[in-house]
């Protein structure tokens, strides 16, 4: 009889304590963050969750201000957590979202979407643009009255945060300007909060970048390991909007987008490139905002602070300029 010792299965990777892949393939995932934060909901907004993709168990939460007697744009938040964890249920998320609707004076639809390593991507994209296509079907059936009695399905904006604009950005990429695949919902513009994009060559942000940043490159690659289809690098086009193989944004019509990022967010160098080429190539309505001495995800850590105060003035201009 052999006397082997067998090794019991380790963790591998850990994310943040809420996601733990161990050496024999199995995952452990925690529904609830490793941090507690209560939430602010004041009554000033109302909220409810929604099924939009049932074969996937996929939900998303709408929400809406009190007292409203016109209609409202409506804005798309979509999570981060670098594909493999968050959720719209995250505390973060939901202050984030009632502060949206509140101070903007729009409708919220925060969606979930599969997430890695059990689901890599491309799935949180279909994901995102099948939560586009529930808001079609709600604009063409009228189905849920608590929606359509208040939302301007003519303005409509997209936001994501961190793997949230990755989304937002192939959101934008395949409807391309007026998404007329969506009609008769009319998609005015993008903000991209933070968007986690990546390569294979380091840009100096991410090389220079502190250990301790709340985004630090040994969970940005961490990140990536998880979520990317198995055998391909960081160039692949969803991680890289300008790898060999990603499409040419530069003849492509595109609707006006907003970037935003910190100054010491290691994926800024990222960030700024891909504004500064949209411009170059002619997209005249693409802006960028940097806010200084803040890093990745200020805005729903520290909502508020000066920085996010400023953003989400900077966000209702946005809207109403492009409306």
């Amino acid at each position: 009889m052999s006397s082997a010792t067998v090794t019991p299965p380790h963790v591998v990777d850990d994310v943040r304590g809420v996601l733990q892949v161990y050496s024999d393939g199995s995952i452990i995932r925690s529904p609830d963050p490793n941090f507690t934060v209560p939430i602010h909901d004041d009554g000033s907004v109302i909220w409810k969750d929604v099924i939009f993709d049932a074969a996937h168990n996929l939900h998303l939460r709408l929400y809406k201000p009190i007292n409203t007697t016109t209609k409202l744009p409506v804005l798309y938040y979509i999570h981060g957590g670098g594909f493999c964890i968050g959720s719209r249920t995250w505390p973060t998320c939901q202050n984030y979202c009632l502060r949206l609707a509140s101070h903007l004076r729009v409708i919220v639809v925060s969606p979930d979407y599969r997430l890695s390593p059990e689901n890599r991507l491309p799935a949180a994209i279909d994901d995102g643009f099948l939560a586009l296509k529930w808001l079609q079907d709600q604009a063409l059936l009228g189905s849920d009255n608590w929606l359509a009695d208040v939302a301007n399905f003519d303005r409509v904006f997209i936001s994501g945060d961190s793997a949230g604009g990755n989304i937002a950005h192939h959101l934008m990429v395949r409807l391309g300007a007026g998404s007329p695949g969506l009609n008769p919902v009319r998609v005015r513009g993008y903000v991209h909060l933070g968007p986690f994009f990546g390569g294979t060559v380091r840009t100096k942000s991410e090389a220079d970048g502190p250990l301790d940043a709340f985004l630090n490159l040994d969970l940005i690659d961490r990140f990536w390991r998880l979520s990317i289809p198995v055998g391909e690098t960081t160039d692949h086009p969803i991680v890289n909007p300008f790898g060999s193989k990603s499409p040419s944004l530069e003849n492509m019509a595109l609707d006006p987008v907003l970037v935003v990022m910190g100054s010491k967010d290691l994926l800024k160098d990222r960030a700024k490139d891909y504004a500064e080429r949209l411009k170059s190539w002619g997209h005249s309505k693409t802006e960028y905002l940097e806010f200084e001495g803040q890093q990745h995800g200020f805005f729903t850590i520290f909502p508020d602070s000066e920085a996010a105060i400023k953003l989400m003035q900077a966000i209702k201009r946005f809207i109403s300029d492009h409306s």
